[in-house]
């Protein structure tokens, strides 16, 4: 596929391009497909805030060998002066382990955003719903369809899913003040939490802003001024404070146990 046409973003383009054709090249026969996850195939993708969230399928495990230029290459996109070198979020993944999520067949190459070291990463459930997302809206960049690689994932599946992260995940930072430190961070813990009200009440997913949106118009408008501050909050803006941020953690968390 032409760097031109994966996302309507130039820039964006050529990270993927990079990607892509280096994928190609250290796996050889072992590569089946990449793939656009996230907010840039559900359609809300933010170019001032959103990340790149991407999935290459491979037929078996990447090899030692494999990994170690994987590595390399990941590093040296990082280096680059791009906007999106350390925005990068994606996993290798063989193609049983896509077909449905299994925790004891979950350690894969994995990159997060804000980093250029890929390294074998346990994933945790929120690949239930990445590969709902995959599932429902993947954008193919290379490979076969994604929709062909993924058995359908239920909407139990979705909020047990949901209900997982938010015990394993957010729960301990009602207990840990310095991972909601950032500004960012509280902003991103606030649409996150849309986003699993959402799941938990209606079995879907949706983007985080329409999940921001959603919430405005269904919660209790005590949440109203926080949401709408992460729904628009960039770098250098103000974000509310971390006993607020943390009080909405514990309503959405309280809500999934009640369920």
């Amino acid at each position: 596929m032409s760097s031109y046409t994966m996302t309507p973003y130039d820039d964006v383009n050529l990270i993927l391009s990079e990607v892509l054709t280096g994928a190609q090249v250290i796996l050889d026969s072992n590569f089946v497909g990449m793939y656009l996850d996230g907010s840039l195939a559900m359609g809300d993708f933010a170019y001032e805030t959103s990340d790149i969230d991407f999935v290459v399928t491979t037929n078996k495990d990447v090899s030692a060998t494999q990994m170690e230029e994987l590595v390399k290459m990941h590093g040296r996109i990082g280096q680059t002066d791009s906007k999106w070198a350390i925005q990068l979020e994606g996993a290798y993944i063989p193609l049983p382990a896509l077909r449905r999520y299994d925790t004891h067949n979950a350690t894969h190459p994995y990159i997060d955003r804000g980093a250029s070291n890929l390294r074998w990463e346990h994933l945790d459930m929120d690949w239930v719903i990445h590969r709902y997302v995959l599932y429902t809206w993947g954008v193919t960049l290379a490979g076969a369809p994604s929709r062909s690689l993924i058995d359908p994932v239920t909407s139990d599946e979705l909020r047990q899913a949901t209900a997982d992260l938010l015990a394993q995940w957010w729960a301990p930072m009602l207990d840990d003040l310095p991972r909601l430190g950032h500004d960012g961070s509280r902003a991103y813990a606030v649409m996150t939490m849309c986003r699993a009200l959402y799941t938990l009440q209606q079995g879907d997913v949706v983007s985080k802003p329409a999940a921001g949106r959603w919430a405005l118009a269904h919660l209790n408008e005590r949440w109203a001024a926080l949401i709408e501050r992460a729904m628009v909050w960039q770098n250098g803006r103000p974000m509310g404070d971390v006993p607020e941020t943390q009080a909405f953690i514990r309503f959405t968390y309280e809500y999934s146990r009640d369920l």
